[in-house]
């Protein structure tokens, strides 16, 4: 990628792994599905099961070749996400609840408003967190060790 483009880079992602999007430009236009994969270096997603074209894949060592058809990925500009009430395509705009939290809303033309929820596939771990001490893990005795005393000093490294 040239430095032109990277000067380009989308910096705030408003389309998440996992969202409902509609095709706005390009052979499936007026097409909807689900986001499979943000490609952030070059501002792309793939749409799962659209954009689908023919690759012709090298038969090598521990696969064969051939024909497959797989999915090419769009720019971002040519997909919007959908409106969870109108189910139309709409801008999304960022707002904060009475509670801090910050949540994603539907905007423009036409649009209803209402707040686009999170996807669940974001929320899942890919490798789950381990609930058991490690042989590289710190003991907790020596965590919650109280090593300096502000009143005496005492615990100060020599400087």
């Amino acid at each position: 990628m040239g430095w032109k483009a990277a000067q380009k880079l989308i910096h705030h992602w408003k389309i998440l792994r996992g969202d409902n999007v509609m095709i706005i430009r390009g052979k499936d236009r007026g097409e909807s599905g689900t986001v499979k994969r943000v490609i952030r270096s070059q501002n792309r997603v793939i749409v799962e099961g659209k954009n689908l074209v023919k690759k012709h894949i090298k038969q090598g060592q521990g696969h064969e070749g051939g024909i497959f058809t797989v999915e090419a990925p769009l720019h971002v500009s040519n997909v919007q996400i959908v409106d969870p009430v109108t189910k139309q395509p709409c801008k999304v705009g960022i707002r904060y609840q009475e509670d801090g939290s910050k949540v994603r809303v539907s905007r423009g033309i036409g649009a209803s408003g209402s707040i686009i929820p999170r996807p669940e596939i974001l929320k899942i771990r890919a490798t789950p967190r381990p609930t058991i001490a490690g042989p590289k893990d710190t003991p907790m005795g020596l965590v919650v060790e109280k090593t300096y005393d502000v009143k005496t000093g005492k615990g100060m490294p020599d400087l």
